[in-house]
């Protein structure tokens, strides 16, 4: 597979954790949340640290064949990434971003890793603090595990287990953490959930970059009384904090723009579907993993959306 040959070019850089090789007899059974969390919790603060240093200096933007924004910053953090996940989880594909847009697209496995080195690109580039790193495991079609890190802001959101989501807000600037600070401690997480659909109207999630009117005839519909304009997959974040209660997008987005805050949503009580309410699945090869629409919501809004 591609990804194989791609890696070859990298130095990769040893996985010091215990987790490390998995045997082949278990190549199909997925990481625990605890050893995800433990290698990418540090490796998602390390990249978040390497983003800033680009987002401080002057920015040299170039623009990739489908017209959207790329720099430097989003070429190191991925390459950081792909070499850490190749060392701990080789047997696992790895969906990255920038790799797909340089023609380089690997045929997604039962499980394999989307990643999004610095989704937010032009919120990024003008200096808007909401740019985030995204790492996401699928199983099966589904999200499985994902973590979100808004560098600027200093937060970060993961999934602890399947139903119960964690959020970490850090005091100082990433780069200025202590060594004993950057390691995952479970107990420095705050637990977040959805909340139930208000009475009084409900508060809706929409994209600052891409504003459109097919998203503001839908939030009317379904008495959306007021709006959180957002950058990034901080999107579904907002959502799963209980800070907004419906996030709907009828443009176009790439699997690894939604995968890891997917992931976030579900553990905290959340959902995702097409716009059609039918289930939204990843893995799409065939369509060089473009999403089609959606609407993410609570579990329990569900039934009340109207599509």
């Amino acid at each position: 597979m591609f990804t194989a040959v791609f890696l070859c070019f990298v130095a990769v850089k040893p996985c010091v954790t215990h987790y490390n090789l998995i045997s082949v007899a278990n190549t199909m059974s997925p990481p625990s949340y605890n050893d995800l969390n433990s290698i990418l919790v540090p490796l998602g603060i390390e990249v978040g640290e390497l983003i800033l240093t680009y987002y401080r200096s002057d920015l040299e933007v170039e623009t990739k064949k489908d017209d959207s924004p790329v720099t430097l910053a989003d070429q190191a953090a991925e390459k950081l990434i792909i070499e850490k996940l190749t060392s701990c989880w080789p047997h696992i594909t790895i969906v990255a971003e920038e790799m797909c847009a340089a023609g380089h697209i690997p045929e997604a496995d039962e499980m394999f890793f989307l990643v999004d080195p610095l989704d937010g690109t032009k919120e990024f580039i003008n200096k808007r603090d909401e740019f985030t790193v995204n790492i996401a495991l699928i199983v099966n079609n589904q999200p499985y595990y994902g973590l979100v890190l808004t560098p600027a802001l200093g937060e970060l959101f993961i999934t602890l287990s399947k139903e119960k989501a964690g959020y970490l807000k850090f005091s100082n600037q990433l780069d200025q953490l202590k060594l004993d600070e950057k390691t995952f401690d479970p107990a420095r997480f705050t637990e977040i959930t959805v909340r139930d659909w208000p009475k009084n109207g409900a508060v809706g999630v929409v994209s600052r970059s891409h504003p459109d009117e097919t998203t503001a005839d839908f939030l009317k519909k379904n008495n959306v009384v007021d709006q959180i304009a957002a950058g990034s997959s901080l999107k579904f974040c907002q959502l799963a904090r209980g800070l907004a209660d419906i996030y709907p997008r009828f443009g176009p987005t790439m699997e690894w723009d939604t995968a890891a805050g997917h992931a976030v949503l579900s553990s905290a009580g959340g959902i995702l579907v097409k716009e059609n309410g039918a289930p939204f699945l990843y893995g799409k090869y065939d369509q060089n993993y473009l999403n089609g629409h959606f609407i993410a919501s609570s579990k329990t809004a569900f039934s009340r959306i109207k599509f």
